[in-house]
């Protein structure tokens, strides 16, 4: 109907036209004659259906947009009544999303939605957190932020909105997943990851406290060569053999401690205990448990692996169309410097007792002592 009246104005223009040119000096004739030309150019353009790439005037997005927004508001409610953390998979705008959502509605595009993450890798640092999470990276069905968040110890303060700006985006059977090793050992993260989504699965990657110590130790000293030695950090009086609980990589390691914190808001179901040690022996069967905490397809095997004999742990075998096989960074593997013996002795008393509380805890015997 509106090409109709548009055909029947230009007709009725044509005609007056004709008339008006008659009456014009040759000057004036022929600027009416060439907007004659474009006028009936664009009614044909028209004609052939070509119009409906122009723009439209906002008022009709915007009308559009209000007539899908009671549907659109019933499929977010309907998301958060299934899990509290979750949103929407997938809602399609009648415009690109800008990122300026409300905390209601999912940021979401035809390629999947950031959601907040199902699972967290919470600790604990030199354990083996960033083994694990490049092994998963390579299940079809896990997207992982790459980077350390810090959401939860950090930058609590930004909101939980600009912590889901920084998750993948996901579609319909993912996990959205991310690791800050130091959520472990931080007093309030418990209680902001429930606030959260009480439904959230949590991962502990876990090792043998003393060589973690050490391990924590050199990365600190290759950072700062001036660093005082192991055992000064280690004990407030070298004479009566007193462990400093106040170093940060002493503290790290009362695993025990750390848990109870968690289990005060989380069952022990909702936590995946990894050992370091196996990642590394057997990363295959250690993946094994960890696909079957998160809900997943057993993708990831033995063919995925490869020991690197001069970094002393697993990598992934050569994806296809890569050149070379998948290894963590230069930082990973370091070579330990020495410690004395009576040291590490020292340090087996002290974490032994918090070690066989948290065999018992979480019925799992780790096999340090």
């Amino acid at each position: 109907s509106e090409i109709i009246s548009v055909l029947c104005v230009g007709l009725c223009s044509s005609s007056y036209g004709s008339f008006i040119v008659g009456h014009l000096k040759p000057q004036s004739k022929l600027s009416v004659f060439l907007t004659m030309i474009i006028f009936f150019t664009y009614l044909f353009y028209c004609l052939g259906g070509f119009c409906e790439s122009f723009p439209r005037p906002l008022f009709n997005h915007n009308r559009a947009f209000h007539g899908n927004e009671g549907k659109d508001a019933e499929r977010v409610a309907g998301a958060h009544e299934a899990s509290p953390g979750s949103v929407v998979r997938e809602q399609h705008s009648v415009w690109p999303h800008d990122g300026t959502s409300s905390r209601n509605i999912p940021i979401a595009n035809n390629f999947g939605s950031k959601k907040f993450p199902q699972a967290i890798i919470i600790g604990v640092k030199k354990g083996g957190t960033r083994a694990l999470l490049e092994f998963l990276r390579i299940h079809p069905d896990v997207r992982a932020v790459g980077s350390e968040p810090h959401f939860f110890d950090r930058f609590y303060h930004k909101g939980l909105e600009w912590y889901r700006n920084m998750m993948p985006r996901t579609l319909e059977g993912q996990i959205t997943m991310e690791k800050t090793p130091s959520y472990f050992i931080t007093k309030e993260a418990p209680r902001r990851v429930f606030s959260m989504s009480r439904q959230t699965k949590l991962i502990v990657v876990v090792r043998d406290p003393v060589t973690r110590t050490v391990s924590d130790y050199t990365q600190t000293l290759t950072k700062s060569p001036t660093l005082p030695s192991f055992q000064n950090l280690a004990f407030r009086n070298s004479t009566t053999g007193l462990i400093d609980t106040t170093w940060s990589a002493i503290r790290i390691g009362i695993y025990a401690k750390h848990l109870e914190n968690w289990l005060r808001y989380f069952p022990l179901s909702h936590l995946l205990f990894v050992s370091g040690e196996r990642l590394v022996s057997d990363p295959a069967g250690e993946m094994g448990r960890v696909q079957d905490f998160l809900g997943l397809k057993r993708v990831i095997t033995d063919k995925h692996f490869y020991f690197n004999q001069t970094k002393g742990f697993p990598c992934l075998k050569k994806p296809e169309g890569s050149s070379r096989p998948r290894c963590l960074g230069k930082s990973k593997g370091r070579p330990h410097p020495h410690i004395p013996s009576d040291v590490i002795i020292r340090l087996r008393d002290f974490y032994r007792p918090f070690n066989l509380k948290l065999y018992q805890m979480t019925g799992h015997n780790f096999g340090w002592d």
